[in-house]
């Protein structure tokens, strides 16, 4: 989004001129690097994975869900809506504090926690104070645990990830193992949209316009509405990633490129 090292920026094009193949994550950074001029003949889409076993519902009991929710004052007739991420423009946070006083007009016991660091911290802080959301917005401004990361997706109603732009999105692929329904950004150059089914029989979530509080609340609200708060898209969502995304077909499929270029 303009805002990356200039030196790397020509490091990593020139590293595509010379090379005989390009993997890249996903479609979505494919079309990116066609537009930038890069040969379609030497690109090849590898998306990035998770591992189910380490991100499993099941192997988070009820009373670490509960204690994790209590950390953070949301009851248990409260929804909690998590953001995990950097805390940088592109990853929309302050997009998604402005889209709560819609959420809370129709869902009052709804509860939105922020888990990252990044430079923006302080504006998102005095954006929820701004806004008066202190009650209902916690910034935690923290880098956690891996073993926490997934605790706060198992506490957890819904995942909300409005990035404007996404490459891939892991924290998108880890909420969907952990069978949580997500909002994702689905604009521009964004791999979540190629994660989330966002209708049908296998929907696992809703896409959504980043830039837009507005739509972004539409979107939360859908989930929020829905029986179960949609817990039937988060099962979609594992099974999606059982089938798609797990490092040892991660591993498979990059094997076969490395053929692939060694038999030309």
């Amino acid at each position: 989004m303009g805002r990356g090292s200039k030196i790397i920026e020509e490091m990593e094009y020139a590293g595509g001129e010379e090379a005989d193949c390009v993997i890249t994550v996903s479609e979505a950074m494919r079309d990116e690097l066609y537009s930038m001029g890069f040969s379609p003949r030497k690109i090849r889409v590898c998306w990035n994975g998770v591992d189910p076993e380490k991100y499993n519902p099941a192997r988070v009991s009820e009373e670490e869900r509960l204690t994790l929710r209590e950390l953070y004052g949301i009851k248990n007739d409260e929804k909690m809506i998590l953001f995990i991420g950097r805390l940088v423009g592109v990853k929309g946070a302050d997009n998604l504090v402005k889209s709560m006083p819609m959420v809370l007009e129709e869902f009052p016991k709804t509860k939105l926690v922020i888990l990252g660091t990044g430079d923006m911290a302080e504006y998102i802080r005095l954006l929820i104070k701004s806004i008066g959301l202190q009650d209902e917005v916690i910034l935690r401004e923290e880098f956690v645990s891996e073993d926490e990361r997934i605790r706060h997706y198992a506490a957890a109603d819904l995942v909300a990830l409005p990035s404007l732009y996404e490459p891939f999105g892991i924290v998108c692929t880890e909420a969907m193992a952990m069978e949580k329904p997500v909002v994702v950004g689905a604009r521009g150059t964004s791999g979540m949209r190629e994660q989330v089914i966002p209708s049908g029989e296998e929907q696992c979530g809703i896409h959504i316009n980043p830039y837009d509080p507005n739509d972004i609340a539409w979107g939360i609200k859908e989930i929020l509405g829905r029986e179960d708060c949609g817990a039937w898209m988060g099962k979609n969502g594992r099974r999606r990633v059982l089938k798609y995304f797990r490092w040892d077909q991660v591993a498979e499929r990059i094997l076969q490129i490395y053929q692939e270029v060694l038999s030309r």
